[in-house]
């Protein structure tokens, strides 16, 4: 399984536009790592979790394709995971040629808000008619939480977000192979049910992708910080849901107690994960 990182920074991208902070000034200055996108990841060359609006400027500067997407794995619908205006590029009138099907999966509530969002574009009147999805050539989905689905040679399970509950967000294990990742971005602490459920399913994760929005001691709710990321991967680790060599990763950053990225990688390699970064690429076993 390949994973390409397209965005590791959370809703304001890292460094904000405007800010003048230590860190966003220090991003600036040194470039490269520090400049990040908002958060998308691709997998093998099928299959995207979130496509927000930095996706295609990701995709163009690190010379990959997205043409042959097949599947969307949503994990919410707020506005820096998904952007309307590049779905409804897919319908005849932008001319596109031998665009392939793609299946669309996310919780009814972020289906829904989708579905206003492509609509407010002014092609589209709604992601839930026969007619639209053949125009966009889509199918829908809507995803149960804790039970597996497929999505074409992976093997899927939604998990509950601790996020805006009003869009009831998921996060994800995908399975290929002998492989398992989790991808959980845009959560604050998991609920017991969820760490129940990876036990119920007898989920061992090759590979840990976890929200890290705060640094150290910072915090503004609706995500993890560094104290509770560190938690998370403990917790991991001593109920045996990681396999041998398991890797942890960082994602969705902030400049909120987030330092430059040669300076979080150094802590976070004191506390056993590291930090993801735009264009960095990981095979899992």
């Amino acid at each position: 399984m390949k994973l390409t990182f397209l965005g590791t920074a959370a809703a304001t991208s890292y460094p904000l536009a405007f800010c003048m902070c230590e860190y966003c000034m220090e991003a600036r200055a040194r470039g490269g790592k520090n400049f990040r996108k908002r958060s998308s990841l691709l997998i093998n060359d099928d299959l995207l979790i979130d496509f927000g609006p930095d996706v295609l400027s990701a995709s163009f500067e690190q010379n990959i394709s997205i043409a042959n997407i097949k599947f969307l794995l949503q994990t919410h619908s707020h506005s820096d995971h998904f952007d309307g205006s590049h779905l409804t590029t897919r319908i005849p009138e932008y001319m596109g040629r031998n665009i392939p099907e793609l299946q669309l999966f996310a919780s009814e509530a972020t289906l829904i808000r989708m579905s206003e969002m492509v609509a407010n574009e002014g092609y589209i009147s709604t992601l839930f008619t026969h007619d639209e999805q053949k125009r966009l050539n889509i199918e829908v989905t809507k995803v149960e939480k804790h039970i597996p689905f497929s999505v074409g040679n992976y093997s899927v399970v939604a998990f509950s977000a601790n996020h805006d509950l009003a869009v009831d967000p998921l996060l994800f294990s995908i399975t290929e192979g002998n492989s398992t990742i989790f991808y959980g971005t845009d959560t604050d602490v998991l609920d017991e049910e969820t760490w129940k459920a990876f036990h119920n399913l007898k989920l061992k994760f090759d590979l840990i992708i976890l929200d890290h929005t705060y640094g150290l001691n910072a915090d503004s709710g609706g995500h993890l910080n560094a104290n509770r990321f560190i938690e998370h991967i403990n917790r991991m680790k001593e109920e045996k849901l990681t396999k041998q060599n398991a890797r942890f990763f960082a994602t969705h950053l902030s400049h909120e107690g987030n330092p430059p990225h040669e300076e979080l990688s150094e802590f976070g390699k004191q506390h056993g994960y590291e930090i993801a970064y735009d264009g960095l690429i990981l095979h899992c076993p």
